[in-house]
């Protein structure tokens, strides 16, 4: 067990508190003073909700003492990030346009979270309506990565990739719609989950792209995500894109190894569209090592072309934020980023001929991918480089090269992110594991195996070093 009740998992957290040794209110108050030691520096919070939280924790403490936990998340902190409507707590996408807006409403997993007896500590920084950042010229300025805070934590759940790995709460949740949970994810050193389409409720969640937007959570291992998902994952009819399919038991699915398991590689993607770094390269080839020494099958494959994925993406994602956003960016243009608003505009000279085509071409490409998978079980891929410098950017960067991320968002597949390493900087590496849809357990199974193989699990940010960051940039 960790000293630092911050650092602990989520699983071991709970555990802890389901034998009363360790006391909910311990443990958010340990959070609250992460918190404010050291979000001066990383600015991962922009709606924290401190009295509310520790209602909320002496209140799980009084039920947990009388009638034990009701779930593993009981009495455990979580953060939101700030596109999730919290009914009478701001919910801004970071935006001037939301900078005083307050649901009347819970979002889906708000509702499930907390009716789950987690302890909610408020909102955490994002990209301006999950799109258009890193920005300064928004309702708040842009989170820092804990690792090393002149770098950034990717986007577009920054603050909730940035809060988890610094430890000012055990569980968030992201959104991601060509990589925003995965990259973050990626560039913080934790995992995170994109599950399949449809898996995880979307109301009550601010929309970037209709039919690309996932719903998904993030925390420091493979098995606390196990734990979220069961709680989040589900039929709602709210969401329209939801399906009615049951939600197995992921922490169940955790057996330690990946024997009978074949994974596929992508290894063109690799070697002629996307090239990776030596040392990313080393990382990646060393995690399909330990995958192979698990009992897991290692066969290359071959699919269509990341500039495919990603090209579609673009066309459809552009067309329906500025559907989104179209209203305001005619009213009211001024109060939108500078960022998004270049984005936006792209969408504005889009044709509906164009948004067709993009479809039919997802369509196309999203078949292929689910055609592969009938001879393997995974797919692996890198999710992205470690984190570089955060510094403004010019807003066309997002068009100018394919991710490895955008294809599963494409395809609707669940795709995982985990930490397989650091670099000579420190800064964390990261492995995408990619399943059939509606099979987050096998992914869940081999990111936990995975995990639990390797030592990159006992790393943390040098706290002490924040703190004193923290401190300065306040005095």
């Amino acid at each position: 067990m960790h000293t630092d009740p911050t650092f602990l998992t989520l699983a071991e957290a709970s555990r802890l508190i389901a034998t009363k040794v360790l006391s909910p209110v311990e443990l958010t108050d340990a959070c609250l003073a992460r918190a404010n030691d050291v979000d001066g520096a990383l600015h991962s919070l922009i709606t924290p909700t401190p009295e509310r939280a520790r209602i909320e924790a002496r209140l799980a403490e009084t039920q947990i003492m009388r009638d034990g936990p009701r779930s593993a998340l009981h009495g455990i902190p979580y953060t939101l990030k700030d596109v999730y409507e919290t009914a009478g707590v701001r919910t801004t996408g970071q935006s001037r346009l939301l900078a005083d807006n307050v649901p009347g409403h819970d979002c889906h997993a708000q509702t499930a979270l907390a009716g789950a007896g987690g302890v909610f500590l408020g909102k955490t920084t994002t990209w301006e309506f999950a799109h258009g950042g890193p920005s300064w010229d928004v309702v708040a300025p842009p989170a820092h990565n804990p690792w090393n805070i002149a770098r950034h934590p990717a986007g577009s759940s920054s603050g909730s990739g940035a809060a988890i790995a610094a430890g000012l709460c055990l569980a968030t949740m992201g959104t991601d719609t060509g990589g925003s949970i995965r990259m973050p994810a990626a560039a913080c050193g934790i995992a995170g989950i994109k599950p399949t389409y449809g898996r995880v409720s979307r109301n009550g969640v601010l929309p970037n792209s209709f039919s690309h937007d996932h719903a998904g959570p993030m925390a420091w291992t493979t098995e606390d995500l196990a734990i979220l998902l069961g709680v989040v994952a589900g039929h709602d009819p709210r969401d329209p894109a939801s399906v009615d399919l049951p939600v197995p038991n992921y922490r169940a699915a955790l057996n330690g190894d990946a024997r009978g398991l074949v994974i596929g590689v992508p290894w063109h993607w690799l070697d002629e569209e996307v090239p990776l770094s030596p040392g990313n390269r080393r990382a990646f080839e060393a995690a399909l090592e330990v995958l192979r020494g698990l009992g897991a099958t290692l066969r290359p494959v071959t699919l269509p072309s990341l500039l495919e994925y990603n090209d579609a993406k673009r066309v459809i994602a552009m067309s329906e934020l500025y559907a989104i956003h179209e209203t305001d960016m005619r009213m009211r243009p001024d109060l939108f980023g500078a960022s998004l608003r270049y984005r936006i505009i792209c969408g504005a000279v889009l044709r509906a001929e164009d948004y067709i085509q993009a479809m039919r071409m997802r369509t196309r490409l999203a078949a292929a991918m689910q055609a592969v998978y009938q001879t393997v079980d995974l797919l692996a891929v890198p999710c992205t480089e470690p984190a570089g410098k955060l510094e403004p950017t010019s807003p066309h960067w997002m068009f100018e090269a394919p991710n490895y991320t955008t294809p599963f968002n494409s395809a609707g597949n669940p795709a995982l992110s985990i930490c397989n390493g650091y670099d000579d900087d420190g800064m964390p590496y990261s492995l995408q594991l990619a399943g059939r849809l509606f099979d987050e357990a096998t992914v869940l199974r081999v990111g936990d195996a995975y995990e639990k193989a390797t030592p990159w699990r006992q790393r943390r940010p040098d706290i002490a070093s924040l703190s004193a960051q923290s401190a300065a940039a306040l005095s």
